[in-house]
């Protein structure tokens, strides 16, 4: 669990393509967002579950704000795996459950919203969580909706972070290494600095333990 936990912490995917939403719909997805940044990589860590529950509280009420928009119900779903992931215990599973179902409505109301983040975020659920009879995990199920995000966004920090991240689980050391230096190169997110720093130092770390396995 100490490994899914870790992983949910992980999860940020957004770019600027808000067309479901008005103005005030995407300012709001906005400040989310930051808020996200700012939990994750500036907020220590002991005070990350509180923060992450408070977050909770408002993309659930973004979510009954904007039904129809996919963008609310991804955020929604990474909120609540992070919450999942910096509260840790029994009770994340649960969490990740609630995370799955959001993520699986985004998908159904638009499968590209966000550059494909749903596919990503859900893939990456689906790649962590233990499975039967525990959890959902399902390692198959995991690689076909990750292929699904990179088709759609092939140049992504995210989607290329997370696929990376697979193939390494996977023992496929070379293929992570290419996708990872891939997703160091991808191009910087106009007001997402704070995330992409931090993908950025996750890619970093993912990169030196890929060179231990191949050195």
């Amino acid at each position: 669990m100490n490994k899914l936990v870790a992983l949910m912490a992980a999860l940020c995917f957004s770019l600027p393509a808000w067309a479901a939403l008005d103005e005030a719909g995407s300012q709001r997805l906005q400040q989310v967002q930051e808020r996200w940044a700012q939990i994750q990589y500036a907020t220590p860590e002991k005070q990350r579950p509180k923060a992450f529950e408070e977050l909770a509280v408002e993309t659930s009420a973004f979510t009954q704000a904007q039904p129809t928009a996919a963008e609310a119900w991804i955020w929604h779903g990474i909120v609540t795996s992070s919450w999942a992931g910096a509260e840790g215990g029994l009770g994340a599973l649960g969490k990740v459950k609630d995370a799955k179902r959001y993520l699986e409505k985004a998908i159904a109301l638009d499968p590209k919203a966000l550059n494909g983040s749903a596919y990503t975020s859900l893939g990456t659920l689906y790649d962590r969580v233990p499975g039967w009879p525990i959890g959902f995990g399902d390692e198959d199920k995991a690689e076909q909706l990750l292929k699904q995000a990179l088709q759609i966004n092939p140049q992504g920090i995210d989607s290329l972070f997370f696929w990376g991240d697979h193939l390494f689980r996977q023992g496929q050391y070379a293929q992570a290494r290419e996708a990872l230096e891939k997703a160091r190169q991808a191009p910087p997110r106009a007001g997402r600095e704070l995330a992409d720093k931090g993908r950025q130092g996750e890619i970093s770390e993912l990169l030196k333990a890929v060179d231990k396995k191949l050195n």
